[in-house]
């Protein structure tokens, strides 16, 4: 393990695996529980850098895939790597493209030593490999980069889940001319590929003593599947670890089965990481299991189809209801949006942008819509994991539950009164 990170724990929970702690990097510190802003193409959609700070996010994670693509690693290199390139001071974690070979399943072809894309922006061939991945990582310069791995679908795509089209005709592809899909197989498969991968990714990792390599465990839905691939990947020592495929299909139910099952598996001392989870109550579930960082793109994309969260739900602003409603989108709440006076803007006599107004620009297509919706919804899940912070530190997971309705679906009952 390099010298490039630091993870301090520094409070645990008596009555869960939950911790409170902090990861230092080359570029600035980060508490946890974290929930990292998606920077998917080196932006979050809209947010300049200020503003994400000013949400209470200290972490961005950005795409490697994309940025490979689009403008290149070699351009973000020359214009002084990715801390530079956006503006943004603060740590950054970059993907590796192996979730891209996932969701892209029908648009690729996965074989033993990688992955053949055909580009989203030109068609043209792609191959992305372990050493390639860590080549474009290394380029780009984050502070936390991830192994490049083989993410199978958790659950049996050709059974008829939701959400699974795309791998259903991977599966299909795949399978022709042979006795049909085996699920069982698929993840084996994967498993042993992602283990190969990762040795390959740590001895291609160039700058180890400034970027830090994270393992990610795969294995779907079956816990003996991840048992084993938990073993092989914790078997390479790095300076943290991530559970991978999880949210990709599963219900709120099998998603905590899967976490509370494995992040208790990975090093204690290490930064757990569990990959593209975002709704409350997993969230939550995930940090009792353990978890210490956590990404997800719902924030600001349901930001930018103005769908907002809340303490106690969704609001929906672009619903008639709202034409005239003069009330901001959750009392109480501290964002630049419901609260500009306290950042610095805003309406001149003080208040708020109202419901009303908020919709107008959405039905007028204009852009600060979604970047209002963005704003509350980037600080809603900031102030939820400085709440969950405390409610770890005072072991007080009953006040919690309170407080945050929605989060509180991820509270066993022990923990709720």
């Amino acid at each position: 393990m390099g010298g490039a990170l630091r993870f301090e724990i520094n409070a645990r929970s008596r009555l869960s695996n939950a911790r409170v702690g902090q990861v230092t990097t080359a570029h600035g510190s980060f508490e946890t529980p974290a929930f990292m802003a998606v920077g998917t193409k080196a932006t979050v959609k809209g947010i300049v850098p200020p503003l994400i700070a000013a949400t209470g996010t200290e972490v961005m994670l950005c795409n490697t895939f994309h940025l490979m693509l689009r403008p290149g690693e070699q351009t973000v290199r020359t214009l002084g790597g990715l801390h530079r390139f956006t503006g943004w001071a603060g740590p950054i974690l970059t993907d590796s493209g192996g979730y891209q070979a996932y969701s892209m399943a029908d648009r690729n072809a996965i074989d033993d030593d990688g992955v053949t894309f055909r580009s989203i922006v030109d068609g043209s061939r792609v191959r992305l490999t372990p050493e390639r991945s860590i080549e474009i990582q290394n380029a780009l310069g984050a502070d936390i980069i991830m192994a490049f791995d083989d993410c199978p679908p958790s659950i049996d795509p050709t059974a008829g889940a939701a959400n699974q089209t795309r791998l259903r005709l991977a599966a299909a592809r795949d399978s022709a001319g042979r006795c049909g899909y085996d699920h069982a197989a698929r993840l084996r498969a994967a498993n042993e590929r992602t283990i190969r991968w990762l040795e390959r990714c740590n001895r291609a990792h160039a700058r180890p003593d400034d970027q830090s390599l994270f393992g990610i465990v795969q294995g779907g839905t079956d816990l003996d599947a991840r048992a084993w691939c938990v073993e092989r990947v914790c078997g390479v020592d790095l300076p943290g670890y991530a559970i991978g495929g999880v949210a990709v299909g599963e219900d709120h139910e099998r998603i905590a089965e899967v976490t509370t099952f494995t992040a208790p598996r990975l090093p204690a001392d290490k930064p757990r990481y569990l990959m593209g989870v975002g709704y409350e109550r997993d969230l939550l579930a995930a940090v009792l299991a353990g978890v210490d960082m956590f990404d997800c793109v719902l924030p600001t994309r349901n930001g930018r189809n103005g769908h907002a969260f809340t303490r106690t739900g969704v609001v929906r602003l672009r619903n008639a209801e709202h034409t005239t409603d003069p009330e901001p989108i959750e009392r109480g709440c501290d964002c630049p949006t419901c609260d500009p006076a306290r950042h610095g803007w805003g309406p001149p006599e003080g208040g708020w942008f109202s419901r009303g107004y908020i919709r107008h620009l959405f039905m007028a297509e204009e852009m600060l819509g979604p970047i209002l919706v963005s704003l509350h919804n980037l600080r809603l899940f900031q102030r939820l994991m400085f709440d969950i912070r405390r409610a770890v530190v005072e072991d007080d997971w009953p006040s919690l539950g309170r407080a945050w309705p929605r989060a509180a679906e991820g509270l066993p009952a022990s923990l709720r009164s």
